[in-house]
């Protein structure tokens, strides 16, 4: 079965732990799509040129452990925003969508670039003050030196760049569902999202 749901938001919108329980919780492959403009963009860093560090990625570049990293994330952005990077890594990404047993793709760009016809489209927000908070709590446990102030900054400068960008602008698809989490747990969030596949799933098996 080809069963493909595409989930997308803005950071730490909780969309990336939805994906992984919702994947989890039907069987279905999970790709975390901002890992791959995350290991380009750490590529970059380290003075690659942006698109030949898309083409040429590995899995060691995915699994390196320095990905979550904020000056990673902004990279990430900025390499995000050129077109040609974004080509190269598309047919990595619908490859995976159309794998058998069914899929579930996490990004910015699923449900209105790369997987349109995603049986399932999911956008997972909430509101700027809440995504810094959980986003500080995350970096400061892991022990970076960071301050509320700076990851709210920070925040708001990707989200501009990545909704303002002209190469698949963060924005949801016209016939996604929206879940704000501001005031949702994760088991809700989660829930509200196996809701809405598990209706689809019926619907298909019909």
């Amino acid at each position: 079965m080809n069963f493909t749901v595409a989930i997308d938001g803005p950071a730490a919108a909780g969309k990336g732990t939805v994906s992984k329980r919702v994947a989890a919780e039907f069987g279905f492959a999970h790709l975390d799509t901002g890992l791959l403009y995350r290991a380009t963009g750490a590529r970059v860093l380290a003075g690659a040129d942006p698109v030949e560090a898309a083409k040429s990625l590995t899995p060691d570049d995915m699994a390196r452990d320095d990905l979550r990293t904020t000056a990673v994330a902004q990279a990430a952005s900025k390499v995000a925003a050129l077109p040609e990077v974004r080509a190269a890594l598309v047919q990595f990404q619908r490859d995976f969508a159309r794998r058998e047993g069914g899929a579930v793709l996490d990004g910015r760009d699923i449900g209105t670039v790369i997987c349109v016809d995603a049986d399932v489209k999911l956008f997972v927000t909430a509101s700027d003050t809440v995504r810094a908070e959980r986003r500080y709590l995350e970096l400061s446990g892991n022990g970076h030196d960071v301050t509320r102030e700076g990851v709210l900054h920070d925040l708001q400068v990707r989200d501009a760049r990545d909704s303002e960008r002209e190469a698949a602008p963060l924005v949801a698809a016209a016939d996604a569902v929206v879940i704000d989490t501001s005031d949702m747990s994760i088991e809700a969030a989660v829930a509200a999202a196996t809701d809405e596949i598990r209706a689809r799933l019926k619907h298909v098996s019909v």
